[in-house]
């Protein structure tokens, strides 16, 4: 890979030229050209891959074509304005279906209707468009004692009920008990004041001079306050939290200590609870600091793990008119924003992304980030844009004034709006450029090595594509491995050894997901290596293995004084293992003595799981099609898992709404994929080549009318036809309005060891309804079977609303496809036993056949003694 990146020195050249005069001519001369080297050397860091150990002779050259813009005067920093508050409107009620709105090229869509352009730009908008708010409210309140005179405070409210454990209310039973719950720091806040909101009722019959309920942060014990409220009263209490206790990642924790009686308290009494409610809330009142942009940031703050909500992304629309954007550029743009949005998928994992399209910088809003990708022909708004190079009509010049070529990509960062809108700029004179600069950035190799605010791109390493059935957070695909080559944990470290404590102690969970081809067999198992300390009792502890909650196999824990590396052998049920199975490694652990008055002493117990935990599986590659249950892992777009053998395809004009699902369906495959690069292709119909149509899985996006590959509503089962009209059968009928959204796959007609998935509707709106199952957890985790059909009666349904979407599933393909690589005789046994009649068949025919053969050899004995 060759890239540049520009660094100021200003200083130092200041420096050398103060130093020149008085130097002798010769020395002086030598130590010139000394220091424009230098000068050049610190001002540009080049990179390239090399394989010919030559890396000075290529650097050269490169310096040479390309020449660096002088540095700006100063970066372009990143300026959040305050949290604007959020209007109480009610919830709007579905529109009817939209006339459908199509582009001449394929370009995103906005998410709010089409709205009059001012001949001017006007001020920064200050009331942010109706959307539907999450149950958490933040608020901003300017506040006239801020630390800093020019950062008004803001405040920002964070209700319990964001956590799913929390649900209607946060119970604790027993005589002590603890709640955990966890909450982030957003890049770039300086919080001034911090502030727990505790809503809670306990039981009456607590008593009070030992009964209390205490708050801690990461730790540390914050306040305390007894439980006196009679009669389940709700208590309303503030903890102020001590601002230094905040970190980037915290951990709030309730502890209650309960009591009904001056003696010893039986810690199984049902009438030791406290109940907090799930409206209580932190709230933070914090100034938001200005930030340099900078590459060695990226993808802050486009993208921000620690935020408490939705990162926000804006792509520019390209621009022009029709006749000035050539097919070429519009297929750049296509291949940069699907596989930009597939990587921050990926970064994202569980966090969620709003994503919206704009025209002009006008239309944004309050935290958006702007991502504008398409050459300055397509994209007219970068020349109104503080960029730190110039142009030459259409053409970016570099720093001698000279255009760059069409393959160099472009990356750069910048700001409007008064800095409070980031912008990364994915540019280049040509399509090549643009596709060039966005894998710069999908790569992470590559991306780690950004620094400053500009970046030309001359190439990018192919990465080698990834094995079909090498899937990061997997099984590994050898039959036999051990715990520590699983990817378990977070980080994407390996396992590593976990010892538990107490009488209580959690289990030692990890992931044991299968491959979603995996076929399993008899004959698997685990070989669990674990160890327990002294101070056991050994008639009532014991070590248990479950499988997605279901007991396996466990041991009792015999040695008084402990053990070290003890095994314990399980089979796995084959028909148990998923891809989304876990292990759960529990310790049974009770301590010799008993307990006393409500007292347990039972830290002193310890169990611990040993990374060289073995497993062999029996397993083969099979796996049947169509299924969208296994959309939810994935699969088969994500194998392999770099997305190199799926294309996505929309129509040859797709509407706003084609091209909002488009993004929707790359950031869920990025979300499910984990790989050094992303090679997503997106194809226009009339450009999708023949070679790609047969060899890869395909997505097609569109309603009815304009779907690209209409044979999936003329195949069988549930079908789509013109004027609103739906066929299952014999049966046909028409609707009006037709509003809902239909997920089918059926096998590709191109190639029967290939899927298609239909993503489309009769109309707009139903189609949306598609984007939003896709985009929505709780929801796509749902899909099975190989029909859905998506209905809301709601406009924008949250995600958290459980009568937000009716689905509903169909089996509609009549044959279903296997996709194996097994041998024979493996394939007749896993037919006879999926179709065990056939052996009942085969044994009663046996035995007929047997019965005959005898018979005629009796009837010839006979015979043979007649005569």
């Amino acid at each position: 890979m060759k890239f540049l990146f520009r660094r100021s020195q200003a200083q130092d050249r200041t420096t050398n030229h103060q130093r020149r005069p008085s130097l002798g001519p010769r020395l002086s001369l030598l130590l010139l050209c000394a220091s424009m080297v230098l000068t050049l050397g610190i001002g540009t860091t080049l990179t390239r891959a090399q394989g010919d150990g030559n890396l000075r002779k290529q650097e050269d050259q490169f310096i040479q074509k390309y020449s660096l813009p002088k540095t700006p005067t100063k970066a372009p920093v990143y300026k959040p304005k305050p949290r604007p508050r959020p209007a109480a409107r009610p919830r709007p009620k579905a529109a009817p279906a939209a006339p459908r709105q199509r582009r001449s090229n394929p370009a995103p869509a906005r998410v709010a209707p089409t709205r009059p352009r001012p001949a001017a730009r006007p001020q920064p908008r200050t009331k942010p468009r109706s959307q539907s708010q999450p149950r958490s409210q933040p608020q901003s309140t300017p506040n006239p004692i801020a630390s800093t005179p020019n950062i008004p405070l803001s405040e920002y409210i964070l209700q319990f009920n964001r956590s799913p454990i929390v649900g209607n209310r946060l119970r604790m039973r027993g005589v002590y008990s603890e709640a955990r719950l966890g909450f982030t720091r957003p890049r770039g806040w300086n919080i001034k004041t911090a502030k727990a909101l505790i809503r809670f009722q306990h039981s009456p019959a607590l008593i009070a001079n030992r009964s209390n309920l205490t708050l801690r942060i990461n730790g540390t014990s914050v306040a305390s306050v007894p439980l006196n409220r009679k009669q389940s009263q709700v208590a309303n209490v503030m903890f102020a939290i001590p601002t230094t206790l905040i970190q980037d990642y915290n951990e709030l924790s309730l502890v209650a200590q309960q009591h009904n009686t001056t003696g010893c308290t039986d810690g199984g009494d049902a009438t030791l609870w406290t109940e907090v409610l799930p409206d209580s809330k932190l709230i933070f009142q914090y100034q938001v600091q200005p930030i340099p942009l900078n590459f060695s940031r990226y993808p802050y703050p486009f993208f921000d793990q620690l935020s408490l909500d939705a990162n926000r992304i804006a792509y520019m629309l390209p621009q022009g008119n029709v006749q000035t954007r050539s097919v070429d550029s519009l297929e750049s743009w296509l291949t940069a924003a699907p596989r930009l949005q597939a990587s921050l998928g990926r970064l994202a994992d569980f966090r969620p992304i709003t994503t919206r399209l704009v025209e002009t910088i006008d239309e944004l809003e309050w935290g958006d980030s702007l991502v504008v990708i398409g050459t300055p022909g397509n994209q007219q708004v970068l020349k109104s844009l503080e960029l730190p190079f110039t142009f030459s009509g259409n053409q970016i010049l570099d720093g001698n004034q000279i255009p760059l070529p069409d393959d160099v990509g472009v990356l750069a960062l910048t700001t409007v709006n008064d800095g409070s809108n980031p912008v990364l700029v994915v540019t280049g004179n040509g399509p090549d450029g643009v596709k060039k600069a966005a894998q710069f950035l999908v790569q992470p190799d590559t991306s780690k090595l950004g620094t400053g605010q500009l970046i030309f791109v001359d190439q990018v390493p192919d990465v080698p594509i990834p094995s079909s059935r090498n899937w990061p957070g997997y099984l590994p695909e050898e039959n036999s491995f051990t715990l520590q080559d699983i990817v378990t944990q977070p980080n994407g470290k390996p396992f590593k050894d976990v010892t538990v404590r107490g009488s209580g102690a959690p289990p030692v969970e990890f992931n044991f997901r299968a491959l979603p081809d995996d076929r399993f067999k008899r004959g698997s198992s685990m070989n669990l290596v674990y160890s327990y300390g002294p101070q056991v009792n050994p008639r009532t502890s014991a070590v248990e293995v479950l499988l997605d909650d279901v007991l396996i196999g466990g041991k009792r824990l015999t040695k008084r004084d402990g053990s070290q590396r003890e095994t314990l052998k399980v089979d796995l049920p084959a028909n148990l293992i998923k891809p989304t199975s876990k292990i759960k490694v529990a310790f049974r652990l009770n301590p010799r003595e008993p307990e006393e008055c409500g007292k347990i002493t039972d830290q002193q117990l310890t169990g611990t799981v040993h990374a060289e935990t073995s497993f062999k599986v029996n397993r083969e590659p099979s796996v049947q099609l169509p299924n969208l249950e296994l959309l939810q892992v994935g699969y088969p777009f994500a194998a392999p898992q770099d997305l190199s053998n799926t294309a996505i395809v929309l129509s040859e004009t797709p509407s706003d709404t084609d091209l909002l699902t488009l993004l929707a369906m790359s950031e869920r495959l990025g979300r499910l994929s984990k790989a050094d690069s992303v090679q997503l292709d997106v194809y226009t119909i009339e450009q999708l080549p023949d070679q790609i149509r047969r060899k890869r899985n395909l997505v097609g996006i569109g309603t009815r009318d304009e779907f690209p590959f209409p044979e999936v509503f003329e195949s069988k089962g549930l079908r789509l036809s013109n004027a609103l009209g739906r066929q299952w059968g014999e049966a046909s009928a028409q609707t009006l309005p037709d509003t809902e959204g239909v997920m089918k796959q059926i096998m590709s007609p191109d190639n029967n060891q290939r899927v298609l998935l239909a993503l489309s509707g009769q109309t707009e709106n139903g189609l949306d309804r598609v984007r939003q199952i896709l985009t929505k957890d709780s929801w796509f985790y749902q899909l099975q079977k190989d029909t859905v059909l998506v209905s809301s009666y709601q406009q924008d349904p949250a995600g958290y609303d459980p009568d937000a979407y009716k689905l509903e599933f169909f089996e509609l393909a009549r044959s279903k496809k296997r996709i194996e690589k097994t041998s024979a005789l493996s394939k007749a046994s896993f037919f006879l036993q999926q179709n065990w009649w056939f052996l009942a068949l085969g044994i009663l025919g046996v035995t007929f056949l047997l019965y005959g053969i005898s018979q005629l050899y009796l009837k010839r004995v006979t015979d043979q003694k007649s005569h």
